[in-house]
């Protein structure tokens, strides 16, 4: 039997407003409210509202049989708490099937287990908290940030209470071995990894509407008799939700994609849909997947690169966590909450001096000119913070 397990990350950052030197100490609002509603509600009408209507029509039609799975980061779930309410009741209707499984992560889509495990414990519990809070049921399933994933972080997932991880399939930690099987993680007993298969999820992701590639154009059918080939176990389909109708727009067809391809899929007699939760429960471990140093679901080299690659990534998220207790010893709940917001992954992200195709995709995602530019904006920032959290330090002693 092949599995099927739909991914989907929905995560927005609260980008900054263009804050330069002058402004430190005189400025506090540091982001760009209305430029993070605009690309919300854009978004929102492009992506989350038809693709969820999509899939509860598709969860209905197919009475259950086709089920996927989301993580939403804490920062999507407040934008859309603030700018678009019916995005979250969409997520909510989604929840009711049955047919949806909702993970946990990082409340600020962080790197915090890279830098403080006291503060990455913090935020997985407050977004388990919230997940629960808006969708009814306790994750059981992790996904770190990014797909960030190794030995070390298993074993504080397992101590969380958590039954299994996602992971990026790396060929290089794979040795050969096939990423649609179920997986221990090393020397952790109780956590099981589902690793992503890059290749048919990049195919959706990255070349769909890629008319230089050689299996343009990529129709349901053809995808379907990819996935048939795989063999027993899981195919695992992890993305960005933003894939549909924002990435890869309307008018690539990827909707009528996505509507086709459970049909085609459910006509095999050997192949279903399952969630992380349903695979970690149906599927027996068949090996171990041993992760020494960090990897993650990003760029070519699959590690650390794209957020920590250069000096200038470097210096501003060691200066960023070098705050952390005095920020918490504060007890400012304001303070706290904008400290978490700086953490987002995004603003290293901008930072980033790569070339070629990843550097063409961080330049996409990025709303600032050049990665100096996105350096010099955020450490301007970082310096008023600082100057606030100093402030507030000397007012309590």
């Amino acid at each position: 039997m092949t599995s099927v397990c739909f991914y989907f990350q929905v995560h927005q950052p609260f980008r900054l407003r263009e804050y330069n030197f002058f402004q430190i100490g005189e400025e506090h609002n540091y982001e760009y409210e209305e430029k993070n509603a605009f690309l919300l509600n854009r978004i929102a009408e492009k992506c989350y509202l038809p693709t969820n209507r999509l899939l509860l029509k598709l969860i209905q039609k197919y009475k259950g049989r086709f089920k996927v799975c989301f993580s939403i980061s804490g920062c999507a779930v407040e934008q859309f708490t603030s700018y678009r309410p019916d995005v979250l009741v969409s997520f909510q209707k989604l929840a009711k099937t049955k047919s949806v499984e909702f993970l946990a992560e990082t409340y600020y889509h962080s790197l915090s287990f890279l830098f403080s495990q006291k503060e990455f414990v913090r935020q997985v519990n407050k977004h388990r908290d919230k997940i629960e809070s808006l969708f009814g049921k306790k994750p059981q399933v992790f996904r770190n940030t990014e797909l960030i994933y190794s030995n070390d972080l298993a074993k504080i997932v397992a101590n969380l209470g958590f039954k299994g991880i996602l992971c990026e399939g790396v060929d290089s930690l794979l040795h050969g071995r096939s990423p649609s099987v179920l997986y221990k993680a090393k020397n952790v007993e109780n956590i099981k990894c589902l690793l992503k298969n890059y290749v048919l999820s990049d195919d959706i992701a990255f070349r769909f509407s890629d008319r230089s590639w050689s299996e343009f154009p990529l129709t349901a059918e053809k995808f379907a008799q990819w996935v048939a080939k795989q063999g027993n176990g899981t195919v695992n389909l992890f993305l960005d939700y933003e894939t549909f109708g924002e990435h890869q727009s309307k008018e690539t067809g990827i909707f009528a994609f996505l509507e086709k391809l459970p049909e085609l899929l459910l006509q095999k007699e050997n192949i279903d849909f399952k969630t992380p939760s349903e695979l970690l429960h149906d599927l027996p471990v068949i090996d171990e997947y041993d992760v020494p140093k960090p990897i993650s679901w990003a760029d070519e080299e699959r590690d650390l690169s794209a957020w920590l690659e250069n000096k200038m990534q470097q210096e501003a998220i060691r200066r960023l966590y070098s705050m952390e207790a005095e920020v918490l010893k504060s007890h400012d709940e304001q303070l706290i909450e904008t400290w978490g917001r700086l953490q987002t992954s995004d603003h290293f992200y901008y930072m980033s001096t790569k070339y070629q195709n990843d550097g063409k995709v961080h330049a996409y995602f990025s709303p600032y000119d050049s990665p100096f530019d996105a350096y010099i904006n955020f450490m301007n920032v970082l310096s008023d913070f600082e100057q606030r959290l100093a402030a507030k330090v000397t007012l309590q002693v």
